[in-house]
């Protein structure tokens, strides 16, 4: 494959303007599938999750997920959208290799959500990104494809077909599109998804995992000369699995497809695959038209129409929107700009939030998850919400420090413990013997051992040099196995050299 001619960025911005148009699929996270009974859950073995429905057998009807449907009315009202009071499915008809059916129930011209916006915030002024529509439909298979260099058909000695998520309820978001933000263009594009996700999540409508495939995005972009109205060609780079990577496609585009122009040649309508480690998109397949797809109003379902007092019920019940709850609970907390902006980067608000109710204080609990278990979470490579340890047992572990009953050392022994599956704080602390030595006769008969182990350092602390004290408490430490009181250990030896503190 030749590597692509690219213009330099500030060179690209200044002759072109850049038109995004972003298409974002999210997963919802309902129980079951969305036109039939079978569990909606990832990662089990492949093709244990079908049935004649979405399998696509002779004589299989469908029926319409009610759930499905109320997860996407509200995600349409929280983007500010109009539900329509009717709508229906239609078969997209084209080659779908994992699809059984071979076309896909989707929605057309009848989107359950439409004109709608949502506000995103980039180099602190608002950014609006109106919302063309937003419909259901439902996932396609996973197919895998064996042997090749790249992981895609091409090259492969063959494929696998996995139909676990054939049916998978979806909802896709469509913006209209985005103009006006020049050399911002993929800052916006990321801020965008980036809030999406953070909305969706608060919805709890999905866990918008975009490593599983649980959010994606497609990212159209096209370029038209400087002050020039008319939209180019546009491309589309298919399923791009994370932030950084949304920002990085349409990044490189804009710089591909402003060199292809400024040679004086056309741009190709198609889709584009986005490769993670070069950050370099490559030529997919000719983009259809919504023609080519030959619509059709689906005959086996019947309308939508959601009546006018449910969807105002699912209005009422909308949470706070997440960036509002930020702002409210950074106040709240106490935290500097920085200090909140970590937490939101380690995904950490909610726990944070939940680990406070648990009565930690905010500081301390802000703390532990961003910087013990952060460590932690990384060197398992999963989220701070994969940890096998929850606000409650963090809530209950910062007590017993403010409490005495822990050391900030021990404190991390019995938080790996828990990590480690072995029980609550208290069984974790009971099993390692891990408690703090309180008793003041057993701490001042390490402290004795220590001195009369140590008499030239004795008599230093007892001419005046106090900081040699460092050394005896270090000692009584280690006799102890680190659960001593530090400061208590320093005042008795203080106290029994007869030294001033």
């Amino acid at each position: 494959m030749t590597t692509a001619r690219l213009l330099d960025y500030d060179d690209a911005i200044e002759r072109f303007d850049p038109v995004l148009g972003l298409e974002v699929h999210v997963e919802l996270g309902t129980a079951t599938k969305m036109f039939c009974g079978c569990p909606n859950e990832f990662g089990a073995p492949p093709n244990t999750q079908v049935c004649p429905v979405c399998l696509a057998l002779p004589g299989a009807m469908p029926a319409i997920n009610r759930t499905a449907v109320e997860y996407a009315i509200r995600i349409g009202l929280a983007l500010n959208c109009t539900i329509a009071p009717w709508c229906q499915f239609a078969r997209k008809n084209y080659f779908y290799p994992d699809m059984p059916k071979n076309f896909q129930t989707s929605q057309y011209d009848d989107p359950i959500a439409s004109n709608g916006y949502l506000d995103v915030q980039v180099d602190g002024r608002t950014v609006r990104v109106e919302i063309e529509r937003a419909h259901m439909e439902e996932d396609t298979g996973k197919s895998t494809h064996v042997g090749g260099a790249t992981g895609r058909i091409h090259g492969a000695e063959f494929s696998l077909l996995d139909y676990n998520r054939a049916g998978v309820p979806l909802v896709e978001i469509v913006t209209k599109p985005i103009i006006g933000t020049k050399a911002a263009a993929p800052q916006v594009a990321r801020a965008y998804v980036t809030a999406l996700r953070d909305l969706l999540k608060s919805l709890d409508v999905s866990d918008v995992r975009m490593d599983q495939g649980s959010l994606r995005c497609d990212a159209n972009v096209s370029l038209t000369p400087a002050g020039n109205p008319v939209l180019g060609t546009r491309t589309e780079t298919k399923n791009v699995n994370s932030l950084r990577s949304v920002e990085r496609a349409i990044r490189y585009e804009i710089t591909r497809q402003a060199a292809v122009l400024v040679d004086g040649s056309r741009i190709v309508q198609e889709t584009r695959h986005f490769d993670e480690a070069s950050g370099t998109t490559s030529s997919g397949r000719s983009k259809e038209t919504a023609e080519d797809y030959r619509y059709f109003p689906e005959p086996d379902l019947v309308p939508v129409a959601p009546d006018a007092e449910w969807v105002a019920e699912i209005r009422d019940a909308l949470p706070e929107l997440p960036w509002l709850r930020r702002d409210r609970l950074q106040a709240q907390w106490g935290f500097t700009d920085l200090e909140m902006r970590d937490l939101v980067a380690a995904d950490g608000v909610d726990l944070l939030a939940a680990t406070v109710d648990a009565g930690a204080p905010a500081a301390d609990a802000r703390s532990w998850w961003t910087s013990y278990l952060g460590q932690q979470a990384n060197a398992r490579g999963v989220g701070l919400d994969e940890l096998s340890i929850t606000p409650t047992q963090l809530a209950a572990v910062i007590g017993k420090v403010t409490a005495g009953e822990l050391t900030t050392k021990l404190a991390r022994q019995v938080v790996d413990g828990v990590l480690a599956g072995e029980g609550e704080p208290d069984e974790v602390i009971a099993a390692r013997g891990l408690a703090v030595v309180s008793d003041d006769s057993a701490l001042q008969q390490a402290v004795d051992e220590a001195l009369a182990a140590q008499p030239a350092v004795a008599d230093k602390i007892r001419a005046g040099k106090v900081q040699a004290a460092g050394a005896i408490v270090g000692a009584v430490m280690k006799a102890t196995r680190g659960q001593a009181d530090a400061a208590r250990v320093r005042e008795l030896v203080l106290a029994t050299v007869g030294a001033q503190g």
